[in-house]
């Protein structure tokens, strides 16, 4: 298992000029991006939310790459994403899920069967045309490469380790420091969007 924010810094410097969704990797990420005027932090949805918001994002910018940064818990709450996202199968479409065996949002209960499922076969018997696992950063940086070359949709299973949050979401410090205005406006001026 790796850290969540070395396996980030290695994806940095491969992003190019993707737009990412930093999902559950939100909190490191904010301190990692050099381009955060193309990040759309949602903060904490509802799980689940993060993988059908950055699947219409790919929809509606097919000339960027989109990148996501889910959590195992997010997909077991809504495992519809993967048939539909691999039924349109948007090329720009890079699905990275961070996998913890636990819901370290809500406190680090357990994921059911957590040792056993095995998303990467999940994915491409939903129709994913590419999927990868890394369980090492060494690993990662050996594949990161390849992972952004491929033509999407691409689902990415990273083994990390747990960083458990015990504290009320109300009383945690908040990481994204951007409003949902400014993130908007931001991606508005970054990709040359009229209003």
């Amino acid at each position: 298992m790796m850290q969540t924010a070395e396996m980030l810094k290695v994806f940095n410097r491969h992003r190019g000029d993707a737009i990412v969704v930093p999902g559950r990797g939100g909190r490191h990420w904010v301190t990692i991006s050099d381009k955060p005027s193309r990040d759309v932090p949602l903060g904490d949805p509802a799980m689940g939310g993060h993988a059908m918001f950055s699947f219409g994002l790919a929809l509606a910018r097919p000339q960027n790459k989109i990148v996501l940064f889910d959590s195992e818990g997010d997909i077991l709450m809504s495992m519809g994403v993967f048939p539909t996202i691999a039924d349109l199968a948007p090329p720009n479409f890079y699905h990275f899920m961070l996998d913890n065996e636990c819901y370290a949002t809500t406190g680090g209960q357990p994921v059911p069967n957590a040792k056993n499922v095995a998303y990467d076969e999940i994915a491409r018997g939903s129709g994913y045309k590419r999927t990868y696992k890394f369980t090492t950063v060494e690993e990662f940086t050996g594949g990161i490469g390849d992972v952004m070359a491929a033509p999407g949709p691409v689902f990415v299973w990273l083994k990390v380790l747990p960083e458990v949050i015990n504290e009320a979401i109300g009383r945690r410090p908040r990481w994204n420091t951007r409003t949902k205005d400014q993130v908007v406006a931001d991606m508005r001026k970054e990709l040359g969007i009229q209003v």
